[in-house]
């Protein structure tokens, strides 16, 4: 995904989170999740963790293994499986432990160290405290979801309580949370007042949405969607991507990117279930072609 959205656009970008356990055990499958190319540069590689020793070394590692450009901590993952570990938006339950996690990893690398959270973990007001013990445990940005983990995705992201927040601290603080289109990035950024925006769910099946957005910002102008031959041949390509890291197997959990990808297109549902259960990239292309036929491509 992220070598496509490249193709596209050139924002910073964020990985998926990894384990710091599994990094410091020497995890093949963890590290190799680490891993980048080039093209895909300025990019940030996200770790979980609660244990500020383990935290710190598997930053060291990491910046020492695949170098990326900057290293963010979850401290926002609602996750059920990540917080009954006392990890993602649990450690914001523990000022007292978040702040040594960060000292210890800002000791450890030399890279810029982002932490990302959320409102809070009930009340969406404990961010308002919370920022300045990131700020003060030496982080150099903030990343806000406008929600607490006990709304996890439901009801809106609370876009004022994020510009209350980083009216607190003199880092930079970047506003997520209900961003799916470019109209959506120049609302949060009026809101907020925050220094940029971190785009999540907006960027499934649309990696547009970084460089549609750039052109509003620049010109005011609200950018034309992708035409339908774009938005399948780019879907291509990622599953092309996407199978080449994976394996054929991979087809198998591109699915889920095919439907993000499809979603809205007129026609759809005469292959719906055919997209659903593709097996392989054949069969992708098989489905993108009929899709073509339906709109007399």
């Amino acid at each position: 995904f992220c070598q496509t959205v490249k193709t596209i656009a050139s924002p910073i970008l964020f990985r998926e989170m990894v384990s710091s356990e599994a990094v410091v055990r020497g995890s093949e499958k963890t590290m190799a999740m680490a891993g980048f190319a080039q093209v895909e540069r300025p990019i940030v590689q996200q770790l979980f963790g609660a244990d500020p020793d383990t935290m710190a070394e598997a930053a060291r590692l990491i910046e020492e293994t695949s170098a990326p450009d900057g290293i963010d901590i979850n401290m926002g993952c609602p996750v059920y499986k990540i917080t009954s570990n006392f990890n993602g938006a649990a450690l914001m339950k523990d000022p007292a432990l978040a702040s040594k996690i960060i000292r210890k990893m800002k000791a450890a690398i030399r890279v810029p160290l982002s932490v990302k959270i959320r409102a809070g973990w009930s009340d969406p007001s404990e961010c308002l405290d919370f920022v300045r013990v990131v700020e003060d445990a030496g982080a150099d940005l903030i990343t806000i979801h406008g929600r607490t983990k006990c709304q996890s995705y439901s009801g809106k992201s609370d876009w004022e309580m994020i510009g209350l927040a980083a009216e607190r601290v003199s880092i930079p603080v970047l506003a997520n949370g209900d961003i799916f289109t470019p109209e959506d990035v120049v609302r949060a950024l009026k809101a907020t007042a925050c220094d940029g925006i971190l785009i999540a769910r907006g960027g499934l099946g649309n990696p547009w949405i970084f460089s549609r957005s750039e052109m509003m910002l620049k010109t005011g102008v609200v950018p034309p969607e992708p035409a339908l031959e774009e938005r399948l041949r780019v879907m291509l390509e990622h599953a092309r991507r996407h199978v080449a890291f994976y394996g054929p197997k991979g087809i198998v959990t591109f699915r889920k990117h095919v439907s993000w990808y499809v979603k809205g297109i007129p026609g759809v549902k005469a292959v719906r279930h055919e997209l659903h259960t593709i097996d392989s990239l054949d069969a992708l292309e098989i489905q993108v072609q009929k899709l073509k036929r339906l709109h007399a491509m």
